[in-house]
């Protein structure tokens, strides 16, 4: 995945239609202009929507690992965005999160979503974090998102 500029991201080996994200440019995960954000760039690859993200020292809960919340943002972002990037605005409905193992901080992870089912507004979206050093699920998450009429 190459780094882009998120706010006019384009995508020249996936059809799908890629939308501006200068509307949410202050996310605290994927805003570029967030100064405190994590400025994770996603992208549309095979069907599902794949970022990358190293915690640092102030993302850490306790001991050098990084705080669960950290990682349930990171999830519902990566739904989020499965959506953003293929220009449908949502709002995420409900989300459960199961965490398997401790992250140590300055450890590369990718962010991986995909969607399950569509029903009117409603899209079933999955979503995990895989340690790219030894490809262990370190956490998982399902979620509702609703689409914005």
């Amino acid at each position: 995945m190459t780094k882009q500029d998120s706010a006019t991201k384009t995508n020249t080996e996936d059809p799908l239609p890629i939308i501006s994200r200068t509307e949410s440019s202050g996310c605290f995960v994927c805003g570029p202009d967030n100064p405190i954000g994590l400025k994770v760039v996603f992208d549309i690859e095979d069907g599902k929507c794949i970022g990358e993200f190293v915690p640092k020292k102030e993302h850490a809960g306790f001991r050098n690992i990084t705080h669960g919340g950290i990682l349930f943002s990171l999830l519902d972002d990566v739904m989020a965005n499965f959506l953003w990037l293929q220009g449908e605005q949502c709002f995420t409905a409900r989300a459960d999160i199961r965490y398997r193992d401790q992250l140590e901080v300055g450890q590369l992870i990718r962010l991986v979503s995909w969607c399950e089912k569509r029903k009117g507004r409603l899209a079933q979206m999955r979503g995990e974090i895989v340690r790219l050093s030894d490809q262990v699920t370190v956490a998982e998450a399902s979620g509702t998102f609703m689409l914005a009429t």
